[in-house]
């Protein structure tokens, strides 16, 4: 079953259960999922999916972060938001884990201590291995607390 078929499945089941709130939100995903299978001319691949999503979780936070502390219920909303797609976006990886293939990383490269000079060719290789699994921020947060 595909990511526009579930979130459809949820958003029929939202409007049954008379929760607005949540369907609006599903709507609005499943636009964005549509959308994306018609700009790009493909067939939506799960991680294409989890990357819309997680563009949409980016988005939320980037308005929860400028709107005034005065705006509850914008707040409420993006919290709300943020809350329902977190359901279909992909397990995040943890510090740990993030350390983990670091290390594998400077294996590769056979690297022992990582200097700042090293972070660009680490990163070039770090991250593909990453991409949808870890924020970006995150990772370069615990590479520079390697060095």
């Amino acid at each position: 079953m595909s990511m526009i078929d579930v979130v459809r499945a949820d958003m029929v089941a939202a409007m049954k259960a008379k929760e607005k709130e949540k369907k609006e939100v599903l709507s609005m995903l499943l636009a964005d999922l549509k959308n994306y299978e018609i700009n790009n001319r493909v067939e939506l691949t799960d991680e294409a999916a989890a990357q819309v999503v997680l563009k949409q979780i980016k988005q939320l936070k980037e308005t929860l972060s400028l709107t005034p502390a005065d705006r509850t219920d914008i707040i409420n909303e993006c919290n709300f938001s943020i809350s329902v797609l977190q359901n279909y976006a992909p397990e995040m990886m943890d510090k740990d884990a993030i350390e983990k293939v670091i290390k594998e990383t400077l294996a590769e490269l056979s690297i022992e201590k990582p200097t700042p000079k090293d972070k660009g060719a680490i990163m070039k290789t770090l991250m593909p291995k990453v991409k949808g699994k870890a924020d970006g921020k995150l990772v370069n947060e615990v590479l520079a607390s390697m060095m």
